[in-house]
């Protein structure tokens, strides 16, 4: 038996939301909603008593799989890890596919984002690479070319 109808949405807490919104939009994303969510409901999912966030979802162009960008207004939010490489344990990359890897880094390399490693190629199948986006995320972009 299985309890999964289907994914949803990868969720992200970020310090700034508009800059990190920005980047995915410049991506591709499109935003899909932005509110405020606190009270009783939001206390008793996250066990933190009286918070409140401010949350943007993003869908690509396809209607997949979202994206939750989430910045908490109360309490603080806690400083992660910007400098986290893949092997440190948690959430490590958010991945899209993309139709021109080059363009797509080339791009973001002029907003100022940069290669975690170098572009990478599997057989003749996938063109890759990580890009460190703002607050740390690495993003995981990559092209099919065989």
């Amino acid at each position: 038996m299985t309890h999964v109808r289907r994914f949803d949405h990868v969720g992200i807490t970020v310090a700034d939301l508009n800059a990190v919104t920005a980047f995915f939009v410049g991506l591709g994303l499109e935003v899909e909603g932005r509110m405020f969510v606190e009270g009783e409901f939001l206390d008793t999912v996250i066990g933190i008593p009286d918070s409140r966030t401010e949350i943007v979802m993003l869908r690509p162009p396809d209607g997949g799989t979202r994206l939750e960008l989430s910045s908490f207004v109360r309490p603080d939010h806690q400083p992660g890890s910007p400098t986290a490489m893949a092997n440190e344990l948690g959430l490590r990359n958010v991945a899209f596919e993309v139709d021109d890897l080059q363009a797509a880094v080339d791009g973001l390399a002029a907003d100022g984002y940069g290669l975690v490693g170098d572009i990478g190629q599997y057989e003749h199948i996938w063109r890759m690479a990580y890009v460190r986006g703002p607050e740390g995320i690495i993003v995981s972009l990559a092209e099919r070319i065989g």
